[in-house]
């Protein structure tokens, strides 16, 4: 049996016959039979080609800065570049060739552009690396297969895409303790406020003041909904319909990404994406800001944040609309079926979590803390049994967490004059938001030294790659 076939066989007998590509990546690298021509330039590009395509998706796809690295070296390495140095700086991706003595390095750098966020996408991708692991494909079939998956449509059609957040919104309102009339509000106006920033971005609006439309859009019903309920003699808490806004429009920011990559080691990229998320959410402050003068103005303001009580809803349907608004999520961002199953079970998961530590009176930043973790820990482990990627079920897990409730208070307070509870709302968003994120990263890392392989030493001590 040659050392190909030992190491085949250890992969399997280690990590089965579906390993994740979180396990596979640090295992040694099974070169082709017929490695690249170091000397051959072309060669050389078409391998680093393949591999930061490949970083494209990962990157795109909220992947963290260092995992996307290590997937992109461990493809070059699988095709025959195993001394390759990658650096992945928040939508940069350099890699530098070394080809052997007497051989200049080459060095290629590819800008990562944004597009609409698709799990399928990243799923295909994720499953194509498994094949690319256990030596499937060669070069040109995997570029062939890429290429594929890159240049697909969506699964879904954009109308089905509408249905996941506003269907979303309706369970984040119920999760809120809203009533079903609140959340049939929330699914339409979170359905005008997808048609309106989609309508925006094909005209070039900066993401930005889509943020800002977004926030707007938000609160303007729910404002005249109070001042009609007041005219009738009727009670309604509307605040339910902004919240719920504010966390569909929080959502899709890389908020995990960015702690992730501040914990994990690129301090760089971390810092991008936190500044991101950061302007993003003001955008989205600024819109419900704005909305609040305006209908203040027009008559039908809205009392301060403190006067009211907004509890959440008893714990069975917490856990049952936590999993269905982490499932809405996952199919806005056009995530396969599967997929919605496990985010729907680590939403269901979370939500219980998160209601039962707040009921025994430990706060938001214990819950959040605890819920995230086992989310992210359940990420790791359903990842592997369902063959989804880890980072699908983390982020649509924590999705119905997100500090919503507390932007809108602080927001609420700084409109009152409140100067100093808001800092303190807003402060305790953050933690939040932080605390989250910290929480996945630390649970998926649990779940990778679960399941960290382990080969024998004479497997080890050969030079495979």
């Amino acid at each position: 049996m040659t050392l190909r076939d030992r190491v085949a066989a250890a992969r399997r007998r280690i990590l089965g016959d579906r390993p994740s590509t979180a396990d596979t990546a640090g295992l040694p690298v099974i070169v082709p039979a017929q490695p690249v021509d170091l000397s051959d330039e072309r060669a050389v590009t078409e391998v680093v080609e393949l591999a930061m395509n490949v970083g494209e998706v990962l990157l795109d796809s909220g992947t963290g800065a260092i995992d996307t690295s290590k997937q992109i070296a461990f493809v070059a390495a699988t095709y025959g570049l195993p001394d390759c140095a990658v650096d992945v700086t928040y939508n940069a991706i350099h890699v530098s060739a070394r080809r052997g003595p007497g051989l200049p390095p080459t060095n290629y750098m590819r800008t990562v552009k944004y597009r609409s966020l698709d799990y399928t996408r990243l799923e295909q991708v994720d499953t194509l690396l498994r094949q690319i692991g256990r030596g499937h494909l060669g070069l040109k079939p995997a570029r062939a297969a890429l290429d594929h998956i890159v240049a697909a449509d969506h699964p879904y059609s954009r109308k089905v895409a509408l249905s996941g957040w506003a269907l979303m919104a309706a369970a984040v309102t119920l999760m809120l303790g809203g009533s079903p009339t609140l959340a049939v509000v929330s699914f339409v106006t979170t359905a005008a406020i997808y048609g309106t920033n989609v309508a925006l971005g094909k005209l070039g609006l900066p993401y930005f003041f889509q943020q800002v439309m977004g926030g707007f859009m938000a609160t303007v019903p729910a404002a005249f909904i109070y001042k009609l309920a007041i005219e009738h003699s009727a009670v309604v808490a509307p605040y339910r319909i902004i919240v719920s806004g504010i966390i569909v429009l929080m959502a899709g920011l890389s908020l995990v990404g960015s702690v992730q990559d501040a914990i994990t080691g690129a301090p760089v990229t971390a810092a991008g994406r936190f500044i991101e998320v950061m302007v993003y959410t003001a955008g989205l402050v600024g819109g419900v800001g704005i909305a609040l003068r305006l209908t203040s103005a027009l008559g039908a303001s809205l009392p301060p944040m403190q006067q009211e009580v907004l509890p959440y809803a008893p714990l069975p349907i917490m856990v049952l609309t936590g999993g269905l608004a982490s499932a809405a999520f996952a199919l806005a961002s056009y995530a396969s079926p599967k997929a919605l199953t496990t985010s729907f079970a680590s939403g269901a998961v979370g939500a219980g979590l998160v209601g039962s530590i707040l009921n025994a009176g430990l706060g938001p930043i214990v819950a959040s803390a605890v819920a995230a973790t086992v989310v992210g820990l359940a990420g790791g482990l359903l990842a592997r049994r369902a063959v989804v990627p880890p980072i699908i079920v983390a982020v649509a897990g924590i999705t119905p967490l997100v500090p919503g409730l507390a932007v809108y208070r602080g927001l609420s307070e700084i409109m009152a004059g409140q100067t100093l509870a808001a800092i303190s709302n807003l402060f305790t968003a953050v933690m939040v938001g932080c605390t989250l994120a910290a929480g996945v990263t630390l649970g998926e890392w649990v779940a990778r030294t679960m399941r960290r392989p382990r080969l024998p030493r004479r497997l080890l001590g050969s030079r495979v790659a």
